[in-house]
């Protein structure tokens, strides 16, 4: 194998695939190293969320950016993300209304499909759903969920079609430099060569980061997610929600199930490579408690599976993009578990600063790291809770 490239994509997860994607289409031929296989890592444990609602709004235009992709894959990209249109919900605590309504408004500037509704359009949309504990939600009729290993799949299929190559099984363990630039990384499977090297290893990131003598501050967290076999009574299928009031978030999935994921109690600190086949003892528990008090029909469910993931979480739980450290090395990484519904645009972004000097999809600026240093922690001008305890 020729092992010199133009740009070294550490990580095959869905921002190593959406890099590489977007960078063929700008000619330049990129290779895509992963420690073991595509999407084996976050991304594959990632719940496939497509909805654009965040308080920060740079978040939310990289999620209506990505929209595009997801809406129209097989034209744009080719292959299949599975993206399933389900309609989307968020729900947040009375005391956030006012916040909620600030950021809708913000989305419909931008050009997203966003409404404020009642309780009582949300009793029509869903049935099922206990209504009683917010006064006003966000819906996005046009949103759902896609695969997320079958949006890697694909862009790579893409990607290597257009002169991207893609090593499995092979673990970086350190990145190549002279005294003030990058050339390229050793790894299990000998030395790659290229001039650029971007960090999109996950939850790995900040180890990655240590091999340039950058203090990259991601932190791994844990997520469990379970799938319970939907009760006749609830319906064949339901919206994707956000539901903050109970620090939960579920969406439909195919046979019958529904995911359910929980936003508190995830560990932090833990060893990327730690058990990701099995769920948090309690977490089963914790996890029907909150689904019932949504959809109290529930209780007539079954338990279909649990898992385990993780993925790397920065202080301020937004993701760091940009150039850092050596010239010629990048960062895409920290996305602190909503990095898969960006992921296109963020790719579009990274592949045009790389090449071009500057993004232009969307201004990704803000998404330095160096925001750490000085102090300059992202936050929306109409924040929620912080739900990272």
């Amino acid at each position: 194998m020729n092992q010199q490239a133009d740009v070294i994509i550490i990580g095959g997860g869905i921002h190593g695939a959406s890099l590489a994607y977007h960078l063929t289409r700008m000619g330049v031929r990129p290779f895509i190293l992963e420690r073991h296989f595509t999407a084996s890592g976050a991304t594959g444990r990632s719940s496939g969320l497509v909805r654009m609602h965040y308080d920060l709004e740079p978040e939310s235009r990289l999620a209506w950016a990505s929209f595009a992709y997801f809406r129209n894959w097989a034209d744009v990209v080719g292959g299949d993300c599975g993206f399933t249109r389900t309609g989307f919900l968020q729900f947040v605590e009375p005391a956030y209304s006012d916040q909620l309504r600030a950021n809708v408004a913000m989305h419909q500037q931008i050009g997203i499909p966003s409404l404020l509704i009642t309780p009582d359009d949300v009793a029509r949309l869903a049935p099922s759903f206990v209504t009683d504990d917010f006064e006003v939600a966000a819906y996005e009729p046009e949103s759902g969920y896609a695969d997320p290993s079958a949006t890697v799949t694909s862009f790579l299929a893409a990607a290597r079609q257009s002169g991207a190559t893609l090593v499995q099984e092979c673990e970086v363990t350190a990145v190549l430099s002279t005294d003030s630039r990058v050339t390229g990384v050793r790894t299990s499977k000998g030395d790659f060569h290229a001039p650029i090297v971007v960090n999109a290893a996950g939850p790995w990131a900040r180890r990655v980061g240590e091999m340039v003598g950058l203090d990259v501050p991601v932190d791994t967290w844990r997520h469990d997610t379970l799938f319970i076999r939907r009760p006749t009574a609830v319906g064949p299928s339901h919206p994707t929600v956000i539901d903050m009031a109970n620090s939960m978030y579920f969406r439909p999935e195919t046979g019958g199930l529904t995911l359910v994921g929980l936003e508190d109690n995830n560990p932090i600190g833990l060893s990327p490579d730690g058990d990701a086949e099995h769920a948090a003892p309690d977490f089963v528990d914790r996890a029907v408690d909150r689904i019932c008090r949504r959809i109290p029909q529930m209780e007539e469910g079954s338990l279909h599976s649990a898992h385990s993931g993780f993925d790397g979480i920065t202080p301020d739980q937004r993701a760091i993009l940009g150039a850092a450290g050596p010239e010629g090395f990048y960062l895409a990484c920290g996305f602190s578990g909503t990095g898969f519904k960006i992921g296109p645009a963020v790719g579009a972004c990274m592949a045009e600063l790389i090449v071009n000097g500057r993004a232009q999809t969307v201004d990704i600026t803000p998404f330095s790291l160096d925001r750490f240093s000085s102090g300059q922690l992202l936050k929306g001008d109409h924040a929620y809770a912080n739900v990272w305890h």
